[in-house]
């Protein structure tokens, strides 16, 4: 197995800790009671009922994992014993197969007729060979053995390492399944929507170091590259992510903002709520591997069923093409190369910018962004900053800006502008904020840079050298400030109204109800004050977490709405 072990990773540095087309969520649901239709594709999670569209991809992906192999049990879980019986219509082939997770070669075992025994979690990897060569396409099925059985009211995603132990930020094998409620339950035993071989690491910063750990997941075809599945109602895909909400005891922070951000028109990902068991011992899976209630949600990447902006190849260097498109993030402190390094003076600068589209940059694309976002901000330091030819409108999604600001201050996000912030730049388009991203250290979680506080301003805190200033030039400029308080009150009288957040609040929290405490069975801290190192909040129960996000939310936006959005202590700003 390739394994690569993780470090600690908390970090402190400069004196603070250092903190680690997108569309509804899922297919479109019937708005709730008393949300407008405009807001209803996100209004709650997405449905688990399959299109003909769906089936079809999925149909599409499994077949090519079994390839010309025939499996007499297809890939499932089993209990005790599983017997496997192969075939191919080859002709005149016989059938080598592996169980150690590399595809067969013309010295691998062949397969003598009779079923072959299995007790353990295996991956059985089969290949029709004639006259000594490979025929046909490879074929491979999953087993995982588990020994006990469950029911739950909420999708399962159940997945063994074949005994590799945790992984670290290398992909390392992992079976992976889907189970999804038939008449509101499934279990362990069900037969799997979605079954298949993949890889999974850790991610995140320090939240990889909780042990309800975050994790990358790709579903992988037979020669490890990207396998396509639809899932729980998402367009197919191979790249995901499992969120573990750990310091969000009321498991639906980053639920609420993605949700929030759809309605508002920002570019957020999809997601459904799951809960995980996670074997990694090479034992049949236990009761003891669940990890609780995850988010399964897509990633942030291009693509027409993700962020749908113009692919830049390695010859788009000239005008138009080279004007897009661009998905890039703030990383304070935390950005990997690719980084984009501000070509202006230090008082005009940015740093910690890290380009995630395209992979690889050409150094003629990696000029015109630089340029394009230094002429942004010397905008903004210009004498007509609002100026819709010379100042920053001429660069900017200006509306997206306001959203991503209002969305960012009502949550009160602890790493708001500086960390996850991204944002994209299709080909002949203005810059545009978002897609959202990490927002599990909001709503009175997180305990730096005052945001767990309901009053007071999230783009004032000073914290030296910041990733960039943009957002505090923006506050700045009055014109600004009154696009973004109008926006804010007619936000009020809709979809960030006290009712509608809480109904919002409630149909998120209610599917939840049976996993949660199962989640808090396995992971007791509702009352602990500090998780790791983060301030949360406390209550007896989940129902209490709930009930302090919903407060804590009411309180937060009756103080932006007394505030006008006008800055209160004077504008946090880089040197200059």
């Amino acid at each position: 197995m390739r394994k690569t072990r993780l470090s600690a990773v908390s970090l402190l540095a400069a004196g603070f800790l250092l903190m680690a087309s997108f569309t509804g969520a899922g297919a479109d649901p019937a708005p709730p009671s008393g949300i407008p239709s405009e807001a209803a594709a996100s209004a709650v999670g997405p449905s688990t009922v399959a299109t003909a569209a769906t089936d079809e991809a999925s149909s599409a992906a499994a077949d090519d994992l079994t390839g010309d192999i025939t499996f007499s049990v297809p890939s499932g879980t089993f209990q005790g014993q599983m017997s496997v019986s192969l075939s191919t219509q080859v002709n005149n082939a016989e059938i080598r197969y592996t169980t150690n997770g590399e595809l067969p070669t013309a010295s691998s075992q062949v397969y003598s007729g009779s079923p072959l025994q299995f007790t353990t979690t295996t991956q059985l990897r089969a290949q029709a060979f004639a006259s000594g060569q490979a025929a046909g396409d490879p074929g491979t099925a999953v087993y995982i053995a588990h020994s006990f059985d469950a029911t739950h009211d909420m999708p399962l995603l159940v997945m063994d390492a074949y005994g590799g132990g945790k992984p670290g930020r290398q992909y390392e094998d992992v079976a992976t399944m889907i189970m999804e409620p038939q008449a509101g339950t499934t279990s362990i035993s069900a037969d799997p929507a979605v079954a298949t071989r993949a890889g999974f690491r850790l991610r995140g910063q320090s939240s990889s170091e909780f042990p309800k750990a975050p994790y990358r997941l790709e579903l992988w075809n037979n020669n490890d590259k990207d396998a396509a599945y639809p899932v729980l109602g998402m367009p197919a895909e191979a790249d995901w992510v499992l969120r573990g909400p750990f310091t969000d005891k009321a498991l639906i922070r980053d639920a609420l903002v993605f949700d929030l951000g759809r309605a508002m028109g920002l570019a957020a990902p999809r997601y459904e709520f799951v809960e995980l068991y996670l074997n990694l011992d090479g034992q049949p899976m236990g009761s003891d591997d669940y990890q609780g209630v995850y988010m399964l949600t897509e990633t942030v990447k291009d693509g027409p069923d993700r962020l749908d902006i113009a692919k830049l190849g390695k010859n788009d260097t000239q005008h138009p093409e080279v004007t897009g498109g661009y998905l890039f993030k703030f990383e304070w402190f935390a950005a990997d190369e690719p980084i984009l390094r501000c070509p202006g003076a230090p008082a005009n600068c940015w740093q910690d910018l890290e380009v995630k589209r395209p992979k690889t940059l050409q150094p003629e694309q990696e000029t015109y962004l630089a340029q394009y976002l230094l002429e942004f901000s010397n905008a903004l330091r210009g004498p007509n900053p609002s100026d819709p030819q010379t100042g920053y409108p001429a660069y900017i999604d200006v509306d997206s800006f306001v959203d991503m600001i209002i969305i960012h201050e009502l949550s009160r996000d602890m790493d708001a502008y500086i960390r996850s912030a991204y944002y994209h730049k299709d080909r002949g388009e203005k810059l545009v904020a978002g897609p959202l991203w990490d927002y599990d250290l909001t709503f009175g979680t997180g305990g730096y840079f005052n945001n767990t506080h309901a009053h007071g301003w999230q783009f004032e805190q000073v914290r030296q050298p910041i990733a960039n200033d943009w957002v505090n030039r923006l506050m700045d400029d009055p014109s600004f400030q009154q696009r973004v308080d109008s926006r804010w009150r007619e936000l009020r009288q809709g979809v960030l109204s006290n009712s509608q957040l809480e109904q919002r609040i409630n149909q998120l929290s209610a599917p939840l109800a049976n996993g949660a405490q199962r989640n808090f069975q396995k992971w007791p801290n509702l009352t602990d004050w500090m998780v790791g190192p983060f301030i949360t909040p406390t209550a007896n129960t989940w129902q209490g977490q709930v009930q302090y996000l919903r407060d804590w939310t009411f309180q937060r936006a009756a103080w932006l709405d007394s505030s006008g959005w006008r800055p209160t202590g004077g504008v946090a700003r880089a040197p200059e």
